[in-house]
């Protein structure tokens, strides 16, 4: 991208900016891990009093150093699992994190993943009792390997939002995502009822 994917606009607000309002009051702790160019993206964005910063000196090696900077953090803290956030996949909403968290309770499930139309998107929430494989994946492989372990304790929540598909990894993505976003915020504020 050439800049900062977590400074980029979603709207009003900044992806982390987004992400971190849609999952502030949703999930505890908030953990918001941070890597290249740290402190002017804290310095930046404006996150929920709520959200704790954490540092990812290790960036460098991939998503799954910063998973594993949160799980140390939530050592010794009682939750049920993680939610894996991307700061790419931005378009996420409060009820797609609480379709995941309703899906993981009321399930056997070690894993929630959403899914539009069959395909597979984000975030991605993990149970508590795979902690301990998620700290000893292989780096390279990231998160994705304790997927594959477990595909038979997968629950699969299908979403009526395509957002959970939209990842920014090029300008072209961005752009898309800027006319989709733009899109969906206007046929929200239009008034229900009939229309002439």
């Amino acid at each position: 991208m050439g800049r900062d994917k977590a400074l980029l606009r979603l709207g009003e607000r900044t992806f982390l900016e987004h992400l971190a309002a849609t999952l502030d009051g949703e999930v505890d702790p908030l953990l918001v891990v941070l890597g290249h160019h740290a402190s002017e993206i804290s310095r930046q964005a404006r996150l929920p009093r709520a959200a704790e910063i954490l540092r990812n000196p290790d960036y460098h090696l991939g998503q799954l150093s910063s998973l594993h900077v949160a799980l140390r953090q939530l050592a010794g803290r009682s939750v049920q699992g993680v939610l894996v956030c991307l700061v790419d996949h931005p378009a996420v909403t409060k009820q797609v994190v609480r379709a995941l968290k309703n899906s993981l309770l009321q399930s056997k499930a070690l894993i929630a993943i959403p899914t539009w139309r069959g395909r597979r998107g984000h975030p991605v929430l993990f149970s508590h009792r795979l902690f301990q494989e998620l700290l000893e994946a292989p780096m390279e492989q990231g998160a994705r390997a304790i997927v594959h372990k477990h595909t038979e304790e997968v629950a699969l929540v299908e979403i009526e939002e395509e957002g959970i598909l939209w990842d920014v990894d090029r300008l072209e993505d961005y752009a898309a995502l800027q006319s989709r976003w733009t899109s969906l915020s206007r046929a929200a504020s239009e008034p229900s009822g009939e229309r002439s």
